[in-house]
């Protein structure tokens, strides 16, 4: 039974309800590749799946237009899987929940998939259709985009003929995505020794939720709060008062989402006063309330005493001091606005994963850059702060800067027919996330890239949502480009 079955576009609904009924999160898409890859097959389509799971498809032309220059469509098959904490679902395992109220699309306590499992819709509904007018299609799915874009980094170009490719990517209808920044992944690791727990000593377990959370790249400029900086500004208050030892730690599930909550477990010297802890606790969470009232209006700080676990080790002091410092020392967010778009941010990083593992406290970033040497810079700075925290550092997944291109005929096509349709110019722009143009772009001598996709909004986050009326007109506008390129 579809949910959506009685909306427009029919096929790329049905084709989307489909895709979200599978498992498809980061390093996770082997079903979801196969489900294409016997889509492709049932319709006598040729179709390549590489040992990573990417796939290319291939569609000649409409009748009359076998013989023209190729399109590339591409988008990407995994999603982030971000769930509240009283979620059940599991992401290796379960589908999602649907749910629609108004015409917008939600996902019952996760996120819903729209990026990318909207542009894979599109896709597999003009793919099967015999009926739209295009030319030859070669179709791009990539796998892993959400964690350094490593499918796109695996694929093998050779095979592709086109120089032109429409990107599925997007988040805004009526925006011509024309350039992106770079990125990388970092992971700071701080490692410590443990000592025997005081016997006499009461563990506590501090809990930071109710915060916003986002996409670190799309939202990084609405200046809301990141739990683990936080976290680190409270230890760092309540160890001025208080003798804590530090015992695990950790906060957010990806990168490149902004977190929303994180909890840490210390213990506190038995002869400190349960009320004037949390007092102390409490008046930090009102500085938290006060400061992002605006951006981050359901913060809750939560202190329990548990009594039915007894510590064997903490941290030792020494230990407990560097994780504590590196939390409250690290650059987070946005570094440095465009020079040339001063609306626009250059430079920028995430802590969007802190946990504990068996000797050392990890810390995991998104880093994201226009200008690949301020890229560098902030590399340069986290290096520094590892030196300084007795840590190593590695970087990943580095990926580079998408850059306008003067002279771009597939840009200037799509903003003929934006105005023919709609009677206005589109918004043409660069944005502070990635996409897989610019990977693309280095692959394909000549490449001319542009990325559209309809209205979502929360993306990364359970609140995510995709407007089905956006969905609908930006199908209307695709075909129209097909039709016209």
């Amino acid at each position: 039974m579809y949910i959506l079955e009685e909306m427009e576009p029919a096929a790329v609904l049905r084709h989307f309800e489909d895709i979200c009924s599978i498992p498809h999160g980061s390093k996770n898409t082997k079903k979801i590749s196969d489900h294409i890859k016997a889509f492709a097959e049932a319709h006598g389509l040729r179709c390549i799946q590489d040992e990573v799971n990417n796939l290319i498809i291939f569609k000649g032309g409409s009748s009359g237009r076998e013989n023209e220059e190729p399109v590339i469509l591409q988008g990407h098959i995994d999603m982030v899987c971000e769930k509240e904490s009283d979620c059940d679902i599991d992401f290796m395992t379960d589908g999602l929940r649907l749910v629609l109220k108004d015409g917008i699309l939600t996902a019952d306590g996760t996120t819903l998939g729209g990026d990318d499992g909207i542009a894979v819709a599109y896709c597999m509904a003009i793919l099967e259709s015999d009926s739209i007018s295009h030319p030859p299609l070669e179709v791009i799915f990539t796998v892993d985009e959400e964690i350094g874009m490593d499918g796109a980094r695996a694929l093998d170009p050779s095979p592709l003929k086109g120089r032109r490719l429409i990107n599925l990517d997007s988040e805004e209808e009526g925006h011509l995505l024309v350039g992106c920044a770079g990125g990388a992944t970092a992971a700071l690791r701080i490692p410590y020794k443990t000592v025997p727990a005081d016997s006499t000593s009461v563990p506590v377990r501090i809990h930071l939720t109710g915060f916003m959370g986002g996409h670190s790249g799309m939202e990084i400029d609405k200046g809301r709060a990141n739990p683990n900086i936080m976290m680190g500004r409270l230890l760092y208050l309540l160890q001025k008062e208080y003798p804590i030892s530090l015992i695990e730690i950790s906060g957010g599930q990806k990168d490149n989402a902004i977190p929303r909550e994180c909890t840490a477990l210390i213990t506190l010297n038995s002869n400190c006063l349960e009320d004037s802890f949390i007092a102390s606790v409490n008046k930090c969470a009102a500085a938290f309330k006060s400061e992002y009232s605006k951006t981050d209006p359901d913060i809750s700080v939560n202190t329990e005493f548990p009594t039915d676990y007894k510590p064997s080790f903490v941290i030792d002091e020494a230990g407990t001091r560097k994780i504590i410092s590196g939390l409250l020392l690290t650059p987070n967010g946005v570094q440095a606005m465009c020079q040339d778009f001063p609306t626009l941010v250059e430079t920028s990083l995430n802590l969007g994963i802190l946990k504990t593992v068996a000797d050392a406290v990890i810390m995991s970033y998104c880093l994201r850059s226009s200008v690949n040497t301020k890229k560098a810079e902030l590399m340069f700075k986290l290096e520094c702060l590892a030196v300084q925290l007795g840590a190593s550092i590695s970087f990943s997944g580095s990926y580079p800067a998408w850059q306008y291109r003067e002279d771009s005929p597939l840009r200037e096509t799509m903003i003929s027919v934006y105005e023919e349709m709609y009677g206005e110019q589109p918004i043409v722009e660069s944005m502070h996330a990635g996409v897989e143009c610019g990977l693309f772009e280095g692959m394909i001598d000549g490449l001319d890239a542009v990325s559209i996709g309809p209205d979502m909004a929360d993306v990364h986050t359970p609140q995510e949502s995709l407007d089905l009326a956006s969905v609908k007109r930006t199908w209307d506008y695709l075909l129209r480009l097909l039709e016209k390129l």
